[in-house]
């Protein structure tokens, strides 16, 4: 009897077999533009900080963390109130190891067997494996051709479906597309009729790059209970690293995610790391400017060289169309310069890096692209 006999079966769940795990390509190349990551490393200053509450944070690390993380949920409730103008109490903040864990919680406590999730294709591709892991029915409507969502349509499709979690990009990944208030309201409404109730999830993992006029879901928590608007620190304060994703809610829904978060989930070394973040706040949030301002001088290029370009309110470009998109990313990466493969066939993705790795995606593109 062979080895291979001898090995005993995993009872892996049947949905999960032959799958491949999440992940955008890792490469050693110079000019890391694929992933939406902010380009600017935190300041000296910044590290120097943080460096300083981690070492405090370490003295104690024989003891369990603040398991409710209450002075980093009041710090995070400030920064909301400057940024977006809206007062929220601490109890109405939760915060996890990235917004994919807050996604996670949230798809743990609204989904599940015998329930649905709802979103607009297309759209950030870890949405269907949240439902997928939580074995939530996962439905996906369309949007239009400019990538919006047709509030009428999509009220229709909630109510023919009557999804217990809707999730809206806002701005949208991998479009850059924001979504209107008045879109928004028409959805909440919708959805406050599914009969057993609806959460609403708007997800601002890109909400600091909004440009001016685009509003934050944020400003209609108030007046909708169901309304749950998600935020991450690893975009506009440059802190991928660190996995800080948050929320804001009402506090019925923070009280449901305490239900099913594990225990002391959020270390005390993250929640030390993400206070001293926002203690510079202001310093990052210029960084924020800057890439608004690169943003559209990329869009405009891309434009003038007659390509299709989605509007964005994000750090990052949907563009295209390409007969071949494999072979403008392999063009691309062969000089140096990686974005995304990503979105409707046809299109590529650019995030926005410093102006030195713009000027060379633009050189690349035109090369390859024969532009």
């Amino acid at each position: 009897m062979t080895a291979d006999l001898d090995r005993p079966s995993l009872p892996l769940r049947a949905e999960l077999a032959g799958l491949e795990p999440y992940g955008a390509p890792q490469l050693d190349v110079p000019h890391l533009l694929n992933v939406n990551e902010n380009p600017y490393a935190p300041s000296a200053e910044v590290v120097a900080d943080i460096a300083h509450d981690v070492a405090l944070a370490a003295a104690g690390l024989n003891r369990y963390p603040d398991r409710d993380f209450t002075a980093l949920r009041a710090d995070l409730a400030a920064y909301l109130h400057v940024e977006s103008g809206v007062e929220l109490a601490p109890e109405q903040v939760w915060a996890a190891n990235g917004s994919n864990e807050i996604m996670l919680h949230l798809l743990q406590a609204f989904g599940g067997p015998g329930r649905t999730a709802l979103s607009f294709a297309p759209t950030y591709s870890m949405y269907p494996e949240y439902a997928r892991d939580t074995s939530t029915r996962w439905v996906a409507g369309r949007r239009a051709e400019d990538f919006a969502v047709d509030p009428q349509q999509a009220a229709a499709t909630i109510a023919a479906e009557a999804p217990s979690v809707v999730l809206l990009a806002s701005p949208n990944n991998p479009t850059g597309t924001a979504l209107p208030t008045a879109t928004l309201e028409v959805l909440l409404d919708a959805a406050a009729r599914v009969p057993g109730g609806c959460v609403v999830v708007v997800d601002e993992a890109y909400g600091e790059f909004r440009r001016a006029g685009t509003r934050s879901a944020l400003d209609l928590l108030a007046a909708h209970p169901h309304l749950v608007v998600t935020r991450t620190m690893s975009k506009a304060f440059g802190l991928a690293g660190a996995r800080v994703g948050y929320l804001a809610a009402s506090t019925e829904v923070v009280d449901a995610l305490r239900v099913v978060r594990l225990p002391y989930h959020l270390s005390a070394v993250t929640q030390a790391v993400a206070r001293a973040a926002l203690r510079h706040a202001p310093e990052l949030m210029a960084q924020v400017g800057s890439l608004r301002v690169e943003r559209d001088a990329t869009v405009t290029w891309l434009r003038e060289q007659g390509l299709t370009v989605a509007e964005s309110d994000a750090n990052f470009v949907l563009f295209g169309v390409f007969d071949d998109r494999h072979a403008i990313w392999q063009g691309l990466l062969d000089r140096g310069v990686l974005i995304r493969e990503v979105g409707p066939e046809g299109w590529l993705r650019v995030s926005i890096g410093t102006p030195e790795d713009m000027t060379a995606f633009k050189d690349a593109l035109v090369e390859v692209a024969g532009l």
